[in-house]
């Protein structure tokens, strides 16, 4: 009788092991499809993965653009980021390319530390003759393009005047990358000539009132190459001029040199004028060929300035040039009124006459005021004109656009103010501006407007109880209340 109860209770021991080892061998195999399982998952998503920026600023999204320009690349670009990683733009620098990696495959990107990576950095010195530190080097098929650090942000010098120091208003690394990028897959660099000889601004002069400078730096900057001409000297439009500039003349243009821009623009010529309240020097007949009429007067918006002088203008028409623009404001000084010429009786225009579009206009509170002696100026229904007044046009003629045929239009911008470009007035979106309406004769769409993104100070102020609080919530109590609760439901299983 003994027997039995032990052969009983052998079985039973041997029933108990074979479940446990059952329940183990379950355990085991469950571990290892949920373990291939996470390996599938994470490799499908490695391949194939959504992303979205819901930031509130969107500060490293490009624009359409910019994925425009990435989509057409199809060589390998190497971007080498020699910067020291405690330089202020650094953070920026980095996630901005990882946003142009991700959005083409063709961009490698390389981080090189100065201070630690002695060698590397030898050899990119010895290899693209680096001269000094903080730099993003774009290279492909033997072309290099080179960023240095100072170019990726705007500074605020405004606060210099009241005991401040400068500060970054603004990050550019989109529109720096992106023009170093469209540089390097352009096979010739566009030339742009400045006029001189007339008065006109000087694209060398350093000066903060007068000085063209900056805005010629700033198309340097966009792979443009800048020149002066001296019509009266050479004669002729150069053959390898894609725009001219007129930047304000002061003094007559001859007949002959009028001659000239009259029929290189009728041969898919393209240019820019910028005129000031005042004389027209000349060129009042040729704008009219064009369907742009000039008077002589000044845009004053009482509601819409500073100073009185200064007129800020976020009003712009439907085109190319300002498709960007529409959350950036220009400020202009005191500027002439730039209207398209109405049409004589209403009669239709004919289909080789230009096709003229408002690029930006002041407010209704504003008015064109004729008296220019008068100070200060006050409105006169019987003499000024009530806004919104026009203050920049653009003009085009060629080939209608409901029609298909492959011909070069000639592009004509005129705008009503110099002072708006000059070193010291290069604020707001008055550089983006220009160089939109640079880009558009261009033909350059990829990179017009691309706005710089404002740099915004944002900082959590809080005391050392606070700190210290959100120290134990976070890292003590949230994740204690779940080891604690991991255990009690393993415990209960267990039981």
């Amino acid at each position: 009788m003994s027997e039995r109860p032990a052969s009983d209770a052998a079985r039973g021991i041997r029933r108990g092991i074979r479940r446990r080892l059952a329940f183990g061998l379950d355990t085991g195999v469950a571990l290892l499809l949920a373990l291939a399982l996470t390996v599938m998952v994470n490799y499908l998503a490695h391949r194939h993965y959504a992303r979205a920026d819901i930031s509130r600023a969107r500060f490293y999204s490009l624009s359409e653009k910019t994925l425009g320009l990435l989509g057409a690349i199809t060589a390998r670009v190497d971007v080498v980021v020699f910067f020291q990683p405690d330089h202020a733009a650094y953070d920026d620098v980095v996630n901005l390319l990882k946003e142009y990696q991700h959005a083409s495959p063709h961009i490698r990107v390389e981080r090189v530390d100065p201070n630690r990576d002695i060698g590397r950095s030898e050899a990119l010195v010895r290899q693209y003759d680096l001269t000094h530190l903080n730099l993003v080097v774009f290279s492909t098929g033997g072309r290099t393009k080179i960023v240095g650090g100072d170019e990726l942000t705007e500074i605020d010098y405004s606060t210099v005047l009241y005991g401040g120091a400068p500060r970054a208003s603004s990050f550019r690394g989109e529109q720096v990358f992106s023009s170093a990028l469209h540089s390097l897959t352009q096979e010739r660099r566009p030339v742009v000539y400045f006029l001189r000889g007339h008065g006109e601004r000087d694209i060398n002069d350093r000066d903060p009132y007068t000085g063209f400078s900056a805005i010629a730096q700033h198309i340097r900057r966009d792979n443009v190459e800048v020149k002066d001409l001296l019509l009266g000297e050479a004669r002729q439009i150069p053959p390898d001029a894609d725009a001219l500039v007129i930047p304000g003349p002061t003094k007559q243009l001859a007949p002959q040199e009028i001659d000239l821009l009259r029929a290189w623009l009728n041969n898919s010529g393209r240019l820019i004028v910028l005129l000031d309240t005042g004389p027209s020097a000349g060129l009042r007949p040729l704008l009219e060929e064009w369907n742009i009429r000039l008077q002589d007067d000044a845009v004053v918006d009482p509601a819409r300035t500073l100073t009185g002088l200064d007129l800020f203008v976020n009003d712009y028409g439907i085109h190319p040039i300002t498709r960007n623009l529409r959350d950036v404001a220009c400020v202009f000084y005191l500027p002439r009124s730039v209207e398209p010429a109405p049409a004589p009786n209403d009669a239709p225009l004919p289909a080789d006459s230009p096709r003229t579009t408002v690029l930006a206009r002041s407010s209704p509170e504003s008015w064109a005021e004729s008296d220019l002696e008068q100070k200060p100026m006050r409105f006169d229904a019987m003499r000024d004109r009530r806004g919104p007044i026009s203050i920049a046009v653009a003009a085009e003629r060629g080939a209608a656009p409901d029609l298909d045929m492959n011909l070069r239009p000639s592009r004509l911008v005129v705008i009503g103010d110099t002072d708006f470009l000059s070193n010291g007035a290069l604020s707001g979106g008055n550089a983006d501006f220009f160089l939109s309406a640079l880009n558009w004769l261009l033909e350059r769409e990829a990179l017009m407007a691309i706005a710089p993104k404002p740099i915004d100070d944002i900082r959590l102020v809080i005391t050392r109880e606070q700190l210290a609080r959100v120290f134990w919530t976070v890292v003590v109590i949230v994740p204690g209340l779940i080891g604690v609760l991991g255990v009690g439901v393993w415990w209960q299983r267990r039981t």
